[in-house]
């Protein structure tokens, strides 16, 4: 057997060596969708003598690009050069790099992030004069991105008032990006895509360059990423797309499950190659996740399958409320640390982020080290972002996002009234900011603003003359001295202004780490560093070899996997959510979404799901999931709460257990409840710590109440 091949099983040596063509692989959960794309660009270059210049590979992260770059290069033996690899984002910021003219934009370009973009909306909509409290900025971002996801420009008509007043602000920030030569994350693929169609000798040479084009998880593809890839395919290149219908879970990002569904029609003579052979799980687990996902309907259809042990049965835990849920959940982690796993083995995965108060209540309180995995990563902490602005005015004098983040930070005395002095003016004669204050100093000595306005202007030239004798990481702390950031943070004495202390001088170290990539040679090292930031903003990872149980939604779980992990809430209108129960297609999706957090565990599972839940302000009682029901019966294991409490027909008990012990409370005694108000205990039932009682209260019903956690006072 080709020794290329000798590590793989059959399904995966099929789509390896597949010849040219192409090749649609549905890759299960665990089922070694990444070796497979890895060696399918060795077989490529190895057995069908494709240079790497004639491979696009396509990956979700920077971090997945990078991991299959170094594979390719240990199973080849040298280093790879020539081929294009990366996220859509990352390669069509490439290309634009190449092709600046032809899309309109100056060779120094910057792009937007989040952040930038969402202040640069809010300036519109002060410029068009709309109250924020009725036009929410965020709306109109979110309807700027789904536009241009879906390939759209601004259009003239409009079939109602709302769209027409989106329309405009679509187009006047359409405008400001063009003056300022700024680029969002959308308008990256979306541009890349509109040169492609617009210049037919640009589109020749990628379509010759690209024969194999390979991409990762294509169930999340868009709109729009969907037509680039088509254009690059071409009549003549092939294409592979690796993908599982059955973890599509980002539609409210635009994710369209659609594609993948469309891959065999849109592409003829397409080869479909099932991966079902899962390395990750146990057949328990396997067999309760294929369980749930076989009710959809609505999929191209696969069946995970292992060679590992049966396992232990899925424990499912039937709370009294959350608090109880939490302290189930946290004990058993200590039972699993007490046997030798590490806090890093177990995962806490949950619907909705409202969820993790109580459990990080009830870890903190056991003293378990825990991080909530998705958290601010470095290069979007607000001290981090103020650094970069002024590195980013640097750059770019027109970057009217970036001036207005630190024209007044550290203060200098320019407030909101010379801000839209500045605003009106830009606007007014279609020039950025900068130049706005450039007209505002030469034409008025008026006070103290004009004055702050002139020291800062005079302040990032003076840094730019500076720099242009400095390395970047030079550069940097030049910027954090002179303008005073560094100061402004160390003024703050408490642990948090220590810790941006520190950031701000971490990011010197970044600098000076930072080596340009393959596609950023043409530019400045400012430019190149600025570029990777941005690219690089929003993929959150964990804090790295940390020993800490991992939180995180569901969502956030995707492509992850823990030896142990617990899905809680599990409850309807929870999970499923509510919102996706009203929609038609959502509810496919939130099962989807479940599928995915069960094969993330590796060797035992966990359900729980409350009887009455504290959750966005009301008590909730909600029935549990009926996704614990989709779940073949022998599969699942029952835990009970406790040993019931015997009591004899003569006697009426004290309420006690072996941990807790409520002296003077007897069934049949009144009682007064800080919440609920008075009622009268009726029943009790459990031992340690999992021991409740029953109350009727006068004005609530009767509740079941954890023990430990009851607080109530008897009635004199």
């Amino acid at each position: 057997m080709n020794s290329l091949l000798q590590s793989l099983n059959e399904a995966q040596r099929a789509a390896v060596s597949a010849p040219p063509g192409h090749v649609l692989v549905l890759a299960g959960a665990g089922s070694g969708k990444t070796r497979v794309l890895v060696h399918r660009i060795a077989w490529l270059m190895i057995h069908e003598h494709l240079s790497a210049h004639s491979i696009l590979a396509v990956t979700f992260t920077n971090k997945a690009a990078y991991e299959m770059r170094s594979r390719i290069e240990t199973l080849l033996g040298t280093p790879l050069t020539g081929m294009w690899a990366g996220t859509f984002h990352g390669l069509a910021h490439r290309f634009l790099r190449a092709h600046w003219q032809a899309a309109g934009l100056s060779e120094s370009f910057q792009i937007l992030d989040s952040d930038d973009q969402y202040r640069l909306v809010r300036r519109v909509h002060k410029n068009l004069g709309l109250d924020e409290t009725r036009w929410p900025p965020k709306q109109s971002q979110w309807f700027i991105n789904k536009n241009k996801e879906e390939g759209l420009r601004p259009k003239a008509n409009s079939d109602n008032f709302f769209d027409e007043v989106m329309q405009k602000v679509y187009a006047a920030y359409e405008e400001l990006c063009q003056r300022g030569n700024m680029v969002d994350f959308a308008e990256l693929l979306l541009r890349s895509l509109e040169v492609l169609q617009q210049h037919a000798d640009i589109r020749t040479h990628y379509q010759q360059r690209f024969r194999h084009i390979l991409v990762d998880e294509f169930q999340d593809t868009n709109t729009i990423q969907y037509n680039w890839l088509k254009l690059l395919a071409g009549d003549k290149n092939w294409m592979m797309a690796v993908g599982d219908d059955d973890q599509s879970i980002y539609s409210w990002r635009g994710a369209k499950i659609e594609n993948i569904h469309r891959f065999s029609t849109d592409f003829p003579g397409c080869q479909t190659i099932r991966l079902e052979q899962n390395y990750r799980s146990t057949r328990v687990i396997l067999r309760a996740a294929n369980g749930v996902i076989s009710r959809n309907r609505n999929r191209l259809g696969k069946n995970l399958w292992t060679q590992d042990e049966m396992g232990a049965l899925i424990s499912l835990y039937a709370a009294f409320n959350e608090r109880d849920e939490a302290y189930y959940v946290v004990s058993t982690i200590r039972e699993w640390v007490r046997k030798g796993y590490a806090n890093k083995d177990i995962a806490i995965l949950y619907r909705s982020n409202a969820q993790s108060r109580i459990l990080e209540e009830q870890l903190i309180d056991a003293r378990i080290a825990y991080h909530i995995y998705g958290g601010l990563k470095f290069f979007e902490r607000a001290e981090i972002k103020d650094a970069l602005a002024y590195l980013r005015l640097l750059a770019n004098r027109h970057d009217d996002a970036a001036f207005e983040r630190i024209v007044n930070l550290p203060t200098r005395g320019i407030g909101e009234t010379t801000l839209n002095e500045l605003r009106e003016l830009a606007k007014r004669n279609a020039i950025s900011l900068w130049q706005a204050s450039e007209q505002v100093i030469t034409q008025s000595d008026r006070g103290r603003a004009v004055k702050a306005l002139q020291q800062f202007l005079n302040l990032i030239n003076t840094l730019e003359e500076r720099g242009q004798l400095q390395t970047l990481d030079e550069k940097t702390t030049e910027v954090l001295h002179t303008t005073g950031l560094l100061a402004h943070h160390a003024k703050d004495k408490t642990e948090k202004g220590l810790s941006r202390v520190e950031n701000l001088e971490e990011l010197t170290a970044a600098t000076r780490q930072f080596h340009p990539p393959e596609e950023g040679e043409n530019l400045t090292l400012l430019d190149a560093f600025l570029a990777h930031v941005a690219l690089e903003t929003g993929e959150g990872q964990a804090p790295a070899n940390a020993d800490c149980v991992h939180l995180m939604t569901l969502h956030a779980a995707k492509g992850l996997e823990f030896p142990i992990v617990f899905m809680v809430g599990l409850e309807e209108e929870l999970f499923p959510h509510k919102m996706s129960m009203e929609e038609g297609s959502g509810l496919e999706e939130e099962r989807r979404l479940c599928y995915v957090g069960m094969t993330r565990a590796m060797r035992k599972l966990y359900f729980s799901y409350a009887e009455t839940r504290f959750l966005h302000g009301t008590e909730k009682f909600n029935v549990p999931s009926r996704f614990i029901a989709e779940v073949p019966p022998e599969l699942i294991e029952p835990v009970r709460a406790a040993v019931q409490i015997s009591r004899p027909a003569a006697v009426t008990p004290a309420i006690q257990s072996s941990e807790y012990e409520l002296p003077g409370l007897k069934i049949g005694q009144r009682v007064k409840h800080a919440r609920f108000g008075e009622g009268i205990i009726i029943d009790a039932e459990g031992r340690g710590e999992h021991a409740r009682i029953q109350v009727k209260f006068d004005q609530h019903g009767a509740k079941w109440l954890v023990a430990s956690f009851a607080k109530l006072e008897p009635v004199r």
